[in-house]
């Protein structure tokens, strides 16, 4: 990185450590540290003890110029996750020079990001996913009834917004719902790596930061599961997602254990927990907001734009990382090939030029060109999947849902890549 351009836009250090901080995305000090960047300096570097140097891109439009420029800015050339230099070094020495513990759809560029993505593309499009809708209402109907159970007060989060898009995907992928509990917390141990209730414990769990990013275990453990149901679905395929993954070819050649697995892995994980956050957030927004739970439950087609705000406001998908693949410039700063550079989606969808009111919740907000799905090649695959189920809950849920209000203290987990609800008490009357 250019000495010059690192100490001309140089990101001051409090917001500079925020940025890579788990905590500041749990107690809101990074959308103070935002609005300070789009305001001060929009694309700036972040230089921080233990981490390499990063720019940040925390404006709307700079996160679309370079989501939408794959070849300039690469996935999969370092880790498309923040990660600490000794976190890098452990994976480069485990996976022989590859900084890359898994090599999911994230990690991958042109051409092998396109191959792997049109493996399951048709599964996750809107016209096959309509033949689904009857299957998900049932389930939808299911999370509506075991909250009617709780007696008018539960934890939103751990009692309905985890288990719902969760018995989705597992039914999609054919993971039998015994193995739904293991599947959950897997996916919490792995994206809350970072966060002292939802990491896997451990005789060191009190290790340093930069050494809890990445739990190996975790991922062994996953590896453990999903080889042998990869084993059982070449052997007797079914009509589920995981036999597509099992017998999947790239180039008429079988795809390696390590792709398929980090298959498995990608969908299993983010195909539930970033849906399960944007609807605890959607829940957590209505019961602060009583204004706008009264124009929904006047307005029953303000569904859809409940989802979007939603996802907007909660941002599931905090960052992701990108590397230049040679010289250019953003925002008028000059970047160098190979230069690190961290995308705010968070960030773009509270930029004041883009959303007037960016800080408040509007469920019939219009437009909403929100980010939280990505942009470019590496749009979200479940995208149309998780505004589905998202709207199906809602159309099951609010009809009965007289009342809702906060009845405790909620909390957001504590991570920089993935973050979201983990706690939320609600008091609520339904019909």
């Amino acid at each position: 990185m250019s000495v010059m351009t690192a100490a001309e836009h140089r990101i001051p250090q409090a917001h500079a450590g925020n940025l890579a901080d788990p905590a500041a995305y749990a107690d809101g000090r990074i959308f103070e540290t935002y609005r300070w960047l789009r305001k001060n300096e929009p694309f700036g570097v972040a230089d921080i003890e233990g981490v390499d140097p990063f720019w940040a891109a925390v404006k709307h439009a700079d996160i679309l110029e370079i989501s939408r420029q794959n070849d300039l800015f690469h996935n999969g050339d370092r880790n498309p996750v923040l990660t600490s230099q000794l976190a890098d070094r452990k994976v480069r020495e485990m996976m022989g020079g590859s900084p890359h513990l898994l090599r999911t759809l994230i990690h991958m560029d042109a051409p092998d990001h396109l191959k792997y993505r049109a493996l399951t593309q048709a599964w996750f499009m809107p016209q096959n996913l309509k033949s689904l809708e009857d299957r998900i209402r049932v389930i939808a109907r299911a999370a509506v009834e075991r909250m009617a159970a709780q007696g008018g007060q539960c934890d939103f989060v751990n009692e309905v917004a985890l288990h719902y898009p969760l018995h989705v995907i597992m039914t999609i992928m054919g993971v039998p719902e015994s193995d739904e509990p293991r599947m959950l917390k897997l996916t919490q141990e792995l994206f809350g790596a970072t966060d002292p209730e939802l990491g896997r414990k451990t005789a060191d769990s009190d290790k340093p930061l930069e050494e809890r990013q990445i739990d190996f275990g975790v991922i062994t453990d996953f590896f453990e599961y999903f080889r042998k149901l990869s084993e059982a679905r070449r052997a007797s395929p079914t009509d589920d997602l995981a036999s597509v993954i099992a017998n999947s070819k790239i180039d008429g050649q079988p795809i390696s254990d390590l792709e398929a697995m980090s298959y498995y892995i990608i969908v299993a994980t983010a195909g539930h927990d970033t849906t399960s956050s944007s609807t605890g957030g959607a829940m957590w927004a209505l019961a602060e907001n009583p204004a706008e739970f009264k124009k929904l439950k006047a307005d029953l087609s303000l569904i859809p734009g409940l989802v979007d705000e939603s996802i907007r406001w909660t941002t599931p998908v905090k960052t992701f990382m990108r590397t230049a693949t040679a010289d250019t410039e953003v925002r008028g700063r000059a970047v160098k090939a190979g230069d690190w550079i961290m995308l705010c989606y968070a960030s773009g969808n509270r930029d004041e030029e883009v959303f007037e009111a960016p800080d408040a919740f509007r469920i019939d907000r219009k437009p909403n060109r929100h980010l939280a799905f990505g942009y470019g090649a590496h749009l979200c695959l479940g995208q149309h999947l998780a505004k589905m189920e998202m709207r199906i809950l809602w159309e099951e849920l609010i009809p009965r849902l007289k009342s809702v209000e906060l009845a405790g203290e909620a909390a957001l987990s504590e991570a920089f890549f993935v973050n979201g609800p983990k706690r939320l008490p609600i008091r609520f009357e339904m019909a």
